[in-house]
């Protein structure tokens, strides 16, 4: 299975900086993966804590779209339970015709409890409401039948779509999934995939498999497919030309990343530890991702895929902002460069060819000097002739 790459974008930025720039940069980044070659950038929803400063995942797809010309556009993720399902599944079914078939949707509970509390919602709301919710929207889009609903929150009489999806059948839908299992089952519900945000954490580390064995029974329950290749993991890198320099870039914004998740967003899922960047450093290192050089890079994505028993579609690196961003574009050149080739099936055959030219080498080489020899050989004989004439 080729290896798909991309990048979660939330994004993270640090409070005191422009707000302005610091979305342009954003997009100026997915316009440079999209050159590069990466297949997919799923892009956030938040609405508090000052540095997840994108609201409308919708309205940034829309202008990223206008910048890019392949590289697949997600919202990663609709935090459901803040919106109307109905408006969500319009919403998406036009951004599916704006971009001719590149949209994605991705679907979650929410994340910061900040943004859920200005809504009179609680933590144990949320994810009962994302069920009900999802399907609603996956009704709307799946079916021409209208739907009722009625709740304390929200009332739809006969809601039905009046725009029907441009991409045959449906565009890809995924569900976010950190430590409980309750992405991982809706996702089977559905034939959904699944956006793994927990490769990013220890704990999450620790359920990747487990995942994936709810995933395939709730499939099994509802007459669905769990498919690999809609799994997607999402996690933390740093690349540059050697470990010395990857530790010198991240010193631009890696505390700020970390103490963002270990003072402010109440999102106890994303637990980091490190008192001084060294540590911070050292604690990406230590399993959960990579501050280094490609092949440090290369040995984490293997591990991922040992660790997933049997594989998974899609690698995607979160957008951290730790470096600064040339050296945070350098680092994504390096992971198309160095990196996705080796699973993507791009390497082997050319690494194969090399060997077969360097062991006939002698052989050939040789050769192609007796045939320069003849070939003077000849040449002083006609010449010869001539002269003789």
């Amino acid at each position: 299975m080729r290896l798909r790459f991309g990048t979660f974008m939330a994004p993270f930025h640090p409070p005191e900086h422009n707000p302005t720039l610091s979305l342009e940069s954003d997009l100026e980044l997915l316009a440079h993966m999209d050159r590069l070659g990466f297949d997919e950038a799923w892009i956030g929803e938040h609405h508090s804590a000052g540095s997840e400063i994108i609201a409308s995942p919708e309205l940034f797809i829309a202008t990223a779209a206008q910048r890019t010309k392949n590289i697949r556009l997600g919202t990663g993720v609709i935090s459901l339970p803040y919106h109307n399902p109905l408006w969500v599944a319009e919403r998406m079914v036009l951004l599916d015709h704006l971009t001719r078939g590149r949209i994605m949707m991705g679907l979650g509970p929410g994340a910061l409890p900040t943004d859920a509390s200005m809504l009179g919602l609680e933590p144990p709301q949320m994810r009962p409401l994302l069920e009900e919710y999802m399907a609603i929207v996956m009704h709307l889009l799946t079916s021409e039948e209208p739907i009722s609903y009625s709740s304390d929150r929200l009332t739809l009489n006969d809601a039905r779509l009046h725009l029907r999806p441009y991409s045959d059948p449906l565009f890809d839908v995924a569900v976010a999934a950190v430590a409980s299992p309750s992405g991982a089952k809706l996702a089977g519900r559905y034939g959904a995939g699944v956006l793994s945000l927990g490769a990013t954490v220890a704990i999450g580390m620790d359920v990747l498999a487990h995942h994936w064995s709810v995933q395939e029974e709730v499939a099994a329950q509802n007459d669905q497919v769990a498919d690999r290749a809609k799994w997607r993991l999402v996690g933390l890198m740093h690349l540059a030309e050697s470990e010395e320099e990857a530790r010198r870039d991240v010193k631009y914004g890696m505390e700020q990343w970390f103490r963002y998740f270990q003072n402010v967003a109440a999102f106890p899922q994303m637990a980091v530890d490190g008192g001084n960047l060294d540590e911070m450093i050292d604690f990406v290192n230590g399993g959960l991702g990579v501050v280094g050089t490609p092949d440090m890079a290369i040995a984490q994505i293997e591990a991922l895929l040992e660790q997933s028993n049997g594989g998974f579609g899609a690698y995607l690196t979160l957008a951290h902002n730790w470096a600064n961003p040339e050296s945070t574009k350098k680092s994504y050149e390096l992971l198309a460069r160095h990196v996705m080739p080796r699973f993507q099936g791009q390497v082997d055959t050319l690494v194969n060819a090399a060997d077969r030219a360097r062991a006939a080498r002698p052989t050939l080489a040789e050769k192609q000097l007796l045939a320069v020899d003849e070939a003077t050989r000849r040449f002083e004989e006609e010449r010869s002739a001539i002269v003789l004439r």
